[in-house]
């Protein structure tokens, strides 16, 4: 056997291997359930509500930032994974409920791909937040593929955060508000990049790389 057989051999074999584990932690772990805003869509608009808090407050990882979606019948679920039709205008709103600080790339202050690359900060139009101004930014809804970032300008550090989810509009928040036109079918990766992740390397690791924290996906069906 000559030696490029067995490197193949051995690559192909790593390759099993590493697939099977990525099943088995999935099988291990599940998956973050669906919200699903297609039944009613009517070929409407259709409104999608998120809540970014500072530490969800229970579970296996208390202290760890996230992401919530609200359902249709106005419940809060731990999740970060949604439905939405196709070819149709998405009111989203984000509540967040997270202190903020500068950013590491300023690029991630500007909102783009919404309509008008424009979001509303509690009713108020804006295209770019300063990081380095004010309470900073906490975190950013993103979708690479379709080009769309929106940051979320943060609360005071100060303040008297929520420490639990699902917070309430009692707690300190910010709400921002955004629209967009969702593409054709597919599941379209969304996320935070705002490193949030304490104890981890450039705060990239723990909640920044777990489905149903900082990150999910938007599935669009037709």
């Amino acid at each position: 056997m000559s030696l490029a057989w067995k490197v193949s051999v051995t690559v192909v074999l790593f390759a099993i291997c590493a697939a099977g584990a990525v099943i088995l932690i999935v099988a291990l772990l599940g998956t973050p359930p669906v919200v699903d805003y297609t039944a009613g869509a009517s070929g409407g608009p259709v409104n999608v509500n998120l809540q970014a808090v500072g530490a969800f407050g229970s579970g296996n990882h208390p202290d760890w930032v996230s992401y919530l979606v609200e359902t249709p019948q106005g419940q809060w679920v731990h999740t970060t994974v949604f439905q939405v039709p196709a070819h149709t205008r998405i009111n989203f709103t984000i509540y967040n409920y997270d202190s903020g600080s500068p950013l590491r790339n300023q690029q991630l202050g500007q909102v783009t791909g919404t309509f008008g690359d424009v979001a509303t900060l509690d009713g108020k139009p804006f295209k770019v937040i300063n990081s380095n101004a004010g309470n900073g930014v906490a975190h950013t809804f993103s979708i690479p593929e379709l080009g769309v970032s929106v940051p979320l300008y943060g609360n005071s550090g100060n303040a008297n955060l929520c420490g639990a989810a699902p917070c309430t509009t009692s707690s300190p928040h910010k709400i921002v508000r955004f629209s967009i036109t969702s593409p054709g079918p597919g599941s379209y990766r969304w996320q935070c990049f705002v490193p949030c992740g304490l104890g981890w390397l450039f705060g990239n690791g723990g909640p920044m790389g777990t489905l149903g924290y900082m990150g999910g996906f938007m599935q669009v069906v037709a």
